[in-house]
């Protein structure tokens, strides 16, 4: 058996059944399936066994630990010579592991990322959502989008590692933390291959509204911070720029008493740069609302990330 589809779940039995339902259309079928609830109070068991004729799917209950810790879970269950790993909340395109045994085979790959898109049928809300998390003018294109697919370092709802890179630097080190980039770290400097496969990607289907994505977008600012006690090299200087565009924002409410002419070129940068957002998030789906959306949830995505990296840092340095 070639893949082992693994899929750490937490309370979400709905959700399970539209990535059930993708995986039994997949072109490509040397593979298995391995559910992992994560302690759920409500399982997916009945929905998993509604799969059982069409899909080499197994389903495992284990005590809450995390989503890193019920990956390796996962891999230890696993018969498969390369694992892939999806959040519960994806959709698989039906070329997906046809495309991704591909680019294994032609280019060598050890370990790869995918990138992350939104179907047409999302909400205007998880379209904004996606356009925020990924355009180049937010994330500066880390999240799928680079020229360079060696860089990447790949995100735990679209990625996986052959069974010898497992064998030579084991599983997941953190339950949920950033565990995926922390590992992808660790993956390339043991020496193997992993690169951003850009056509490998899913739909992400997020479930977030306003308030939990300002949270996430601070939780991913702490967890950058959490993988440098890991790896004192894993912050670079683009992990700063959510800081700076919130000190930034900070300034020009100094600048508009104190230095009238610097705040208006800084409102003018500001401004240019939002009907960027505006402009490409409303052409790439096609509605002006989107658009709107889109640059209200980059703000606040940059700004709580920029606050959560600094928020981090500090009790770092305070504690040595």
């Amino acid at each position: 058996m070639f893949f082992s589809v693994i899929i750490p779940v937490y309370n979400r039995p709905k959700e399970i059944l539209d990535l059930l339902q993708s995986l039994s259309h997949q072109s490509f079928n040397d593979f298995e399936v391995l559910i992992i609830e994560d302690g759920s109070v409500l399982n997916c068991r009945k929905e998993v066994d509604a799969f059982k004729e069409v899909l080499n799917i197994k389903y495992f209950f284990i005590q809450n630990v995390g989503q890193g810790f019920a990956r390796n879970y996962g891999i230890e269950k696993a018969k498969g010579s390369y694992f892939i790993f999806f959040d519960s909340d994806c959709i698989i395109p039906e070329n997906y592991l046809r495309t991704l045994k591909k680019s294994i085979s032609e280019r060598k790959l050890d370990a790869h990322g995918g990138p992350d898109a939104a179907s047409d049928d999302f909400s205007s809300a998880q379209k904004a959502m996606d356009f925020a998390m990924t355009s180049w003018l937010t994330t500066g294109g880390i999240r799928g989008k680079m020229k360079d697919p060696s860089k990447y370092q790949a995100r735990g709802f679209n990625m996986g590692f052959s069974r010898k890179v497992f064998e030579k630097v084991g599983g997941f080190a953190d339950p949920n933390k950033a565990e995926d980039i922390e590992i992808s770290i660790r993956i390339k400097k043991a020496g193997f291959k992993l690169e951003l496969v850009s056509d490998a990607f899913v739909y992400h289907k997020r479930k977030n509204d306003f308030k939990s994505f300002i949270k996430q977008g601070f939780s991913f600012g702490r967890n950058r911070v959490n993988v440098s006690r890991f790896h004192s090299d894993a912050i670079k200087l683009v992990h700063f720029m959510p800081f700076l565009f919130l000190l930034f924002l900070f300034s020009m409410l100094f600048t508009f008493w104190l230095i009238p002419e610097l705040f208006g070129f800084q409102a003018l940068i500001l401004a240019i740069w939002s009907l960027s957002i505006f402009a490409m998030a409303s052409i790439q789906y096609g509605q002006v609302s989107i658009g709107s959306l889109a640059l209200v949830f980059s703000i606040f995505q940059l700004t709580a990330y920029g606050l959560g990296l600094a928020y981090e840092l500090s009790i770092k340095w305070l504690k040595g």
